[in-house]
């Protein structure tokens, strides 16, 4: 992982954990309440660009959804730098990403997926997290923290 990854990787947890703690302070008990949905990509070329758009009208609608998108197989290209709509070379998908994350919206990308392509974290965007599988945790979400499957 390089140096400026690192950095802005502590930055985040740094800024993660005092939105945490203030957030938890806030809303104790509204969490359980909370619609909570898990966006399922596995294939950018057929489902980036459509589920972006499916997920901001999501939180246009209803702005108080949490939304974790979870990306295995080819689903992981378009959160790689420099990626772009395949059938919309004006797509360019970091700044699509990046306004929903400023909504607080979570884009994982699957470790194993990785290490079959022999890719690096530091070939994806800033706004990229990492698990280590994209299926175990769409079933992690689903089962344990009672969260909605979409697959677009």
């Amino acid at each position: 992982m390089s140096d400026r990854r690192k950095l802005t990787r502590r930055r985040g947890l740094v800024a993660s954990g005092l939105l945490a703690a203030t957030a938890g302070a806030m809303a104790q008990g509204k969490d359980k309440d909370a619609v909570k949905v898990v966006y399922h990509v596995n294939d950018t070329e057929a489902q980036a660009t459509g589920a972006l758009r499916n997920i901001r009208n999501h939180l246009d609608a209803a702005p108080d959804t949490r939304i974790i998108v979870v990306t295995h197989a080819s689903g992981i290209d378009f959160l790689m730098n420099d990626a772009r709509d395949a059938k919309d070379d004006n797509i360019e998908y970091a700044s699509l990403v990046s306004a929903l994350t400023a909504r607080g919206v979570h884009f994982e990308v699957c470790r194993n997926t990785l290490e079959t392509r022999g890719l690096s974290e530091d070939a994806f965007i800033l706004d990229a997290e990492f698990v280590q599988s994209g299926v175990a945790r769409i079933g992690q979400l689903q089962y344990q923290d009672g969260y909605a499957y979409i697959k677009p």
